[in-house]
């Protein structure tokens, strides 16, 4: 760790010199972070949807450097570049590498290679007031990885504009193997050095320049593959359970799952999400619903259980510029459902009969977890382990229904505010129910202040309560700086 953060640094200064020949824009950002809380964990929204710079103790802090360059050349080429180095108090890592990226683009088409921070992937929500996304969000730290994608909507050409799509392809790497370790209890088992896939294609019909409506479609799925299992000894070594596989064929055996009999498993965790989005537009407000229905196996990709109860719904109003409110969101998330309780396939007396139910979200046999470093890669009200204090490596309460509003206006060019508030009812999960169901609420109020004379500098003030019984009580706050400079 110690050489790739030398190696980065020395890449960062590296860009930065070579900036000043021929350049487009180079972007610099210094910023510092404290919580403080009287709870074992920080309030839910102090450290959620933040990827994972802050962890979840109660109180934790962080320092980060950032450097971004960005590049056009002829012919709609460009390059973008960028490395942030995190050293942090009370978090998962002393010192990390957050973000360590080269993207090349031509035209609509990126190739990136890296670790970068994504959100918006690939539904749109706002994301300063959303709860979260449901496969792949902005929960945890970013993962590097080979990714070809579209990142914007691209106009299909001969559509006049009435049918735009956007999508990715990638392959990378989990690194969160060392944490897992250390995090475990004795006797538990964790996975190592694993593998991560993802693909996504979203659609829009609708030309809003001639129909003021679009609608958006399509389907993200993700997956988790190779590495190994290993199992902690009470000594504090560790025995491989099972070397899983990672040769070339998987890569595409993972690309298209598939398996040979109904008994077998479909090599690999996969999870995904149907995305749904409806735009519509009044003069200078707009209105947007959207909803992602999270499926982990078939019998929730399509409607062979009947019709689809488990999902993440929401509406945004943004309004026309006015002092008071900018936008406000409010979201519903179930995954109560789950296809039911039951699991069985046709292996003991009725041989004619198999429910592919008890689908336990976020959960894997082989795989342990939908999580990195400890946190839900998904929605972060589905708590990742870094919440179990037994050194269980198991997201527990899978099962719940919540509902969230959030709120943001701009009342000066100074000044902006957000409040988040989320309530929540936890059943655990089918193999393992709660005793009973467990309450809780997660609020927060913030400020943003970025004086006019201190063109650069950003402060930042929130406070944040939650009360109930899981996670639990925490009351505290998050006082944030920021330096933030563009050589254009």
């Amino acid at each position: 760790m110690r050489y790739f953060i030398v190696a980065a640094v020395t890449w960062m200064a590296g860009v930065a010199g070579a900036a000043g020949a021929d350049r487009d824009s180079l972007a610099v950002e210094v910023e510092m972070s404290g919580t403080a809380a009287n709870g074992k964990f920080a309030p839910m929204w102090t450290s959620a949807n933040r990827f994972g710079m802050t962890g979840n103790k109660g109180k934790n802090g962080y320092l980060s450097a950032e450097i971004g360059y960005s590049l056009k050349m002829k012919r709609n080429w460009r390059i973008d570049a960028g490395a942030e180095l995190v050293g942090g108090l009370n978090t998962l890592e002393d010192v990390w590498m957050q973000q360590l990226y080269w993207d090349v683009s031509w035209q609509c088409l990126t190739l990136s290679i890296g670790s970068r921070e994504r959100a918006n992937v690939p539904m749109e929500k706002n994301v300063e007031l959303t709860s979260g996304w449901m496969t792949e969000g902005a929960n945890n730290r970013p993962l590097p990885q080979v990714r070809g994608e579209i990142k914007e909507y691209w106009s299909v050409p001969g559509t006049r504009k009435w049918l735009a799509l956007k999508g990715h392809v990638a392959y990378g790497y989990f690194c969160d193997g060392a944490w897992q370790r250390e995090f475990v209890a004795p006797g538990q088992v964790y996975t190592t050095d694993v593998l991560y896939h993802s693909k996504a294609l979203m659609l829009r019909l609708g030309n809003k320049e001639k129909l003021p409506a679009e609608f958006e479609f399509g389907l993200i799925t993700a997956a988790q593959f190779g590495g190994d299992r290993m199992k902690k000894n009470s000594d504090g070594t560790v025995t491989l359970v099972k070397d899983m596989p990672d040769g070339l064929r998987d890569y595409w055996n993972i690309f298209i799952p598939g398996r040979d009999s109904r008994l077998a498993n479909v090599q690999g965790n996969h999870c995904g999400s149907w995305n749904f989005g409806l735009n519509l537009y009044f003069g200078e407000w707009r209105l947007r619903g959207y909803l992602e229905h999270y499926f982990e196996d078939h019998s929730q990709m399509f409607w062979q259980y009947g019709r689809w109860k488990d999902g993440h719904i929401g509406v945004e109003l943004n309004f026309p510029k006015n002092r008071w409110i900018e936008s406000v969101v409010w979201e519903g998330l179930n995954t109560t459902d789950q296809t039911g309780p039951i699991l069985y396939d046709d292996v003991f007396s009725f041989k004619d009969l198999q429910m592919s139910g008890c689908d336990n979200y976020y959960t894997n046999g082989e795989y342990l977890g939908w999580q990195s470093f400890g946190a839900s890669l998904g929605h972060p009200l589905l708590l990742g382990p870094e919440y179990n204090t037994d050194g269980t490596n198991r997201i527990k309460g899978s099962r719940l229904k919540a509902q969230h509003v959030g709120l943001k206006g701009c009342p000066t060019n100074e000044w902006s505010w957000r409040l988040l508030a989320t309530y929540a009812r936890h059943w655990g999960s089918y193999s393992a129910p709660f005793d009973s169901v467990k309450k809780q609420f997660s609020g927060m109020a913030e400020v943003n202040y970025s004086p006019t004379r201190l063109k650069y500098w950003d402060f930042k003030l929130a406070f944040a309560m939650d009360r109930g019984q899981y996670p639990g009580n925490s009351t505290g706050a998050t006082m944030t700086v920021r330096y933030r400079y563009i050589n254009r």
